[in-house]
């Protein structure tokens, strides 16, 4: 029995129309979910009561829960525990233009990357589609305001869990769903080059985004496993296919470890490396946390690389500090609550 959350529009209009019914109930089911907010068969009145029964014995409308809320003025990190008793990650971070959310993708993850506290916590499984639909959902309950613009950016590699994720932002992007417009949907790769060429052909809107993290293969190969199988420079050739393909910019996601990729010539290198590509480079102050080694390079050094980009005529921002007094690496809060069990 599935969940009711995994269904796309078109996957419920499919449902209906296999079952000799109108496929105009999808949108009215749509509406009780995702306009509504209601979540119980039994309440979906404008729906006749023998179809009421089909989809009580057809679907189900479990959720994940919130198991732990931790709140700063601009930011609430969200402990998930799902049915099967593993647990997940949201971020929520205000802007003046609206409220953003940081969803996970997987139960751990893969990719190894060194600096990343969920890189640490190996992958256990994907998420289904409707983990990563509800987290939206209960954040919107919880905070009583909409959700504005979605990363997926949280614990996971999106495109190891490429179906799904599409998937997701049909549903959210719906406007008979979440209605959360294309381009304020970010999907963020370490750069699995196969995906990124599927990627390109699905003719969305939704943003890109790359953690690069370094300038080159040495300093990538030492922090970042995947370069190994896909290197800097056929990553850089596959994102010059991308933008001409799509026309759209990437945002190559840098985050900043002292000592390690954030030197004058670290910012040389990298002003080389994408000159004159459409993309916009976003600085991270890294979050560090107790199990890692790594350091966050400080105030004075971010500035000088990103004048050094600036010099080299490459776009480039620093990315606001969000949630470093709550646990907000990624993967920080699930690994403390997995070393309480």
């Amino acid at each position: 029995m599935q969940n009711i959350y995994n269904y796309s529009l078109i996957d419920l209009e499919k449902y209906f129309e296999s079952i000799n019914e109108k496929k105009f109930k999808a949108k009215q089911i749509y509406d009780w979910l995702y306009i509504k907010r209601i979540n119980d068969f039994n309440l979906m009145t404008n729906i006749k009561k023998e179809l009421r029964q089909n989809l009580k014995e057809n679907f189900k409308l479990d959720f994940i829960k919130i198991t732990k809320i931790q709140r700063s003025p601009l930011t609430n990190k969200y402990l998930f525990e799902l049915l099967d008793g593993n647990f997940i990650e949201a971020v929520l971070m205000r802007h003046d233009y609206g409220n953003s959310i940081c969803v996970s993708s997987q139960v751990g993850c893969n990719m190894g990357c060194k600096f990343c506290e969920s890189g640490r916590l190996k992958k256990v499984r994907n998420l289904e589609t409707y983990e990563i639909v509800e987290q939206i959902l209960l954040v919107e309950s919880d905070i009583k305001e909409r959700i504005d613009s979605v990363v997926i950016m949280g614990i996971g590699e999106p495109f190891d869990n490429y179906n799904n994720i599409m998937n997701f932002i049909n549903i959210i992007n719906s406007p008979y769903g979440t209605n959360i417009g294309a381009r304020h949907i970010t999907i963020s790769t370490c750069g699995l080059i196969p995906k990124i060429k599927e990627f390109m052909n699905c003719n969305l809107q939704v943003n890109l985004a790359i953690s690069l993290h370094a300038p080159n293969n040495t300093i990538r190969n030492s922090i970042m496993p995947v370069n190994k199988a896909y290197s800097i420079n056929e990553l850089i050739e596959c994102l010059k296919q991308y933008i001409e393909k799509t026309n759209r910019r990437v945002t190559i996601e840098y985050v900043m470890l002292n000592n390690v990729n954030d030197s004058i010539d670290n910012a040389i290198e990298l002003s080389h490396l994408l000159k004159g590509m459409n993309v916009y480079v976003n600085l991270i102050p890294y979050n560090e946390t107790s199990n890692i080694i790594f350091e966050k390079s400080n105030k004075e050094t971010i500035l000088r690389f990103y004048d050094t980009l600036k010099k080299n005529k490459i776009n480039v921002t620093i990315r606001r500090e969000f949630g470093s007094n709550i646990d907000a690496a990624c993967g920080q809060l699930r690994a403390k609550e997995g070393e309480k069990i």
